[in-house]
């Protein structure tokens, strides 16, 4: 076992530094309930702090204009990040409960190499375009469009995958030129804190540039929405906060950017290998114990294939299991903390009180730690509320179509719209279906979607704006456009 990090520090102007009143809280590791660690609990004079710094490292250095050094800078970071991978990897199975299988994936690999894919994104970037003469109103002028960095940014992420929403909200912000502050969610500081030291100790970041504030108190970090010296805020969590966050942040009307919930629908079309899409999909809804919004949690196949699936989505999930995070094997491990696992309980109450019935899983799993399960829902429509509520667990739910339209129907009938599947025996028939489908992601067949270079967010309530990708790093960018004589 690599020995984990240092302790958990916040970083505020430079420094890193415990709560201003020395307060802390404990870090849980979620597979068993022990602590592992101490965060700081941060103060409302400690965020304070941190915004002023980001606010006066925007406004007093040349580090929105000086593309180079950036550039210098988080290659610095990308090789710190590189260097500590084993630890960093450590730490977020112990303090996230995920997997190490994911490490290669969203855990881990794939963000730090989307720090390396932003960071080249920006040293190539046309910050400035010329639009050419023309002569509205009968005067020759001469336009040039700049893109500039936002300003300061609150970038507020979610206990799930935190090295991935970290490194996609703070990698393009720097990147374009923006100041940060990070507040990662009170159950998982620890990694977050971590970037901040890599940041401090082994890069040339100024200080006030990026500062990481771990408060456990809602009301201290709100501040981080309403304080006018805020430009933008970027948050990744639920639609409920999202929508408190953007209510928030609309009397000083900052740029808001969400990402938010989903129950992404899987759909096999009748020509499909129906068993390879319940076993693909179960597995995916095991996956990190179903703490991912882009998962597809409802399963919708053609009727007369139902029973099938249903059977094999639950063989898939009894062969899964759930198992210690740290056990090379694992897929499904702990949910993040004892209030998520209630939460999940009891929609399983709910799911019997509308009449529908477990074909494999349905209860708490009862040792220490965080269990729950792996469970495949039968019995229910598209009306039920496990089917329209983001559960956040390993449940999945499989409902009957009657045809591509019906189906298209079912997987639209969602608040969300954030991915999903189609799968079919003709690729061109699945992708006529997923054009109908209002979701940002979708996999066809097979395809696999997530990268570095590949937007990411979602429709209706799943958000607002794009992360990763050109779009991503967009996202931090104000435009400007210059007329002179010409």
């Amino acid at each position: 076992m690599t020995a984990l990090p240092p302790a958990a520090q916040q970083l505020i102007d430079g420094k890193l530094v415990a709560a201003s009143d020395g307060s802390s809280y404990p870090i849980l590791n979620p597979a068993n309930g022990e602590e592992i660690g101490q965060a700081p609990d941060g103060t409302a004079a400690d965020v304070d702090a941190a915004i002023t710094a980001a606010r006066r490292a925007f406004d007093d250095t040349a580090w929105s204009t000086d593309h180079a050094f950036r550039v210098h800078c988080l290659r610095q970071l990308h090789t710190a990040l590189l260097e500590n991978a084993d630890a960093f990897r450590e730490l977020t199975t112990v303090e996230v409960g995920m997997p190490g299988f994911m490490m290669g994936a969203a855990g881990f690999d794939v963000p730090v190499d989307g720090l390396k894919w932003v960071t080249d994104l920006a040293e190539g970037y046309e910050f400035e375009s010329d639009l050419g003469v023309a002569a509205p109103m009968g005067i020759r002028s001469r336009r040039t469009v700049r893109r500039e960095a936002v300003g300061v940014v609150a970038a507020i992420t979610p206990w799930n995958v935190p090295t991935q929403i970290n490194l996609a909200k703070v990698g393009p912000a720097l990147a374009a030129g923006c100041t940060v502050v990070l507040k990662p969610a009170p159950d998982t500081p620890w990694v977050a804190a971590e970037l901040g030291r890599l940041v401090a100790e082994h890069t040339d970041i100024p200080a006030g540039v990026f500062n990481v504030v771990t408060p456990r108190s809602n009301e201290v970090a709100s501040v981080l929405s309403t304080d006018p010296r805020i430009d933008m805020v970027s948050f990744t969590g639920s639609t409920s906060v999202g929508k408190a966050i953007m209510a928030a942040a609309a009397p000083t009307l900052k740029k808001v950017f969400l990402e938010l919930g989903g129950k992404s629908a899987a759909i096999a079309l009748d020509d499909a290998d129906v068993a390879a899409v319940a076993g693909g999909t179960a597995f995916a809804a095991c996956i990190h114990a179903g703490q991912g919004c882009a998962i597809t949690t409802r399963l919708i196949v053609p009727r007369e294939k139902y029973d099938e699936a249903v059977a094999v989505a639950a063989q898939t999930m009894e062969s899964i299991g759930a198992k210690d995070p740290a056990d090379p094997g694992a897929i499904c491990g702990p949910v993040i903390s004892p209030l998520q696992r209630e939460r999940v309980a009891a929609y399983f109450a709910v799911a019997l009180e509308e009449g529908g019935t477990f074909a494999t899983g349905g209860a708490v799993i009862d040792k220490p730690g965080n269990w729950i399960q792996p469970t495949v829902v039968a019995g229910l429509d598209n009306s039920s509320r496990l089917a329209q509520e983001e559960i956040f667990g390993p449940v999945l739910v499989v409902i009957p179509h009657d045809g591509d339209d019906d189906a298209v129907r079912i997987a639209n009938d969602s608040a969300y719209g954030l991915s999903g599947s189609v799968d079919s025996g003709s690729l061109e028939r699945a992708k006529g279906v997923a054009a109908r489908i209002r979701t940002g992601t979708l996999a066809v067949n097979g395809g696999v979607w997530f990268s570095p270079d590949a937007p990411f967010g979602g429709y209706k309530q799943s958000g607002i704006g794009r992360e990763m990708g050109v779009a991503g790093f967009e996202e931090y960018l104000e435009m400007k456009t210059i007329a002179e004589p010409a």
